[in-house]
């Protein structure tokens, strides 16, 4: 997998190898030249392995970002166009149903009317606060007090990206040795991708700092075998529920738009709002010219 400093556009699966590496030193068994431990193999497997993972979780986590605003911007920025188009082509339907008295293009027309006044689903019902997956971002937002800040673009500010990494590989909760310093993480982690979303600069230079001020736990590693091996496996699973997640995001219709772009997402949403407004002018040229 490349490295988020490389900026992928979508995640790659990682090399495996450092997750599995250090299993063909059995417990107990000593290093050459009775230099090395096996736990000290297994340690170093263990470090590898939770640096190659937070790194894949970044590349997963910034492609899913993308995803989510690509999404949003998409519906904010080209939905008009698109309701514009089936009111249009209903129109046109419309005109030559009159023109041609035809059953079947009264049909066709009937069905194109059909497409502009659908039936109304969660989203109407509930006036753009609730969706079949629950509140809006925005809606819970107001409902806790908290400030609504749509995304301004697809992809967040280098700085951000930058602010980002380095929170994550400083904060990451798999680092934690203890439940209590894995919770705080949690807890902290959160904020940093809520903020990263929002593409929030200032907000991320704050966590930083807030992290630098606060308590720097100390590096306690097993020293038993059975549970770095068993360390390792954790890390394991945990790439493979990423792997699904990536490949998800990847096979998904937004995921399939991105990679039509991936220097510049942003100027594939103004390419197709382009490419709708020369259809709206031909659909409603066809449409003066069936009702003169």
């Amino acid at each position: 997998m490349t490295t988020p400093e490389a900026e992928p556009t979508q995640p790659q699966t990682p090399d495996p190898d450092p997750v599995t590496a250090g299993r063909e030193a059995p417990d107990g068994a000593a290093g050459q030249g009775g230099a090395a431990r096996p736990e000290d193999r297994l340690e170093k497997a263990v470090r590898a392995a939770e640096q190659a993972l937070i790194e894949y979780e970044i590349a997963v986590e910034t492609f899913r970002v993308e995803v989510e605003n690509f999404s949003r911007l998409h519906h904010q920025k080209l939905g008009p166009m698109y309701a514009r188009l089936d009111e249009l082509d209903a129109e046109i339907a419309e005109a030559r149903a009159a023109l041609s008295g035809d059953p079947e293009d009264r049909r066709t027309a009937d069905e194109a009317r059909a497409r502009v006044m659908p039936m109304p689903g969660v989203e109407e019902l509930f006036h753009g606060w609730m969706d079949g997956e629950g509140l809006y971002p925005e809606a819970a937002a107001m409902l806790t007090d908290q400030s609504v800040r749509p995304p301004q673009r697809v992809r967040p500010s280098d700085e951000a990206r930058k602010l980002y990494r380095e929170l994550v590989r400083k904060s990451h909760p798999d680092l934690a040795q203890d439940d209590q310093e894995r919770a705080r993480r949690e807890e902290f982690i959160t904020r940093v991708n809520a903020a990263y979303a929002r593409g929030d600069e200032p907000l991320l230079r704050e966590l930083s700092e807030e992290w630098a001020a606060g308590p720097v736990p100390e590096q306690q590693w097993p020293s038993k075998s059975e549970e770095l091996y068993a360390r390792l496996e954790w890390l394991s699973q945990r790439k493979e529920l990423l792997t699904v997640v990536a490949r998800e995001l990847e096979e998904g219709a937004i995921g399939a738009m991105l990679r039509m772009a991936p220097d510049d997402p942003d100027q594939l949403l103004d390419e197709i709002a382009e490419q709708l407004l020369s259809q709206v002018t031909e659909r409603e040229a066809e449409l003066a010219r069936l009702s003169a």
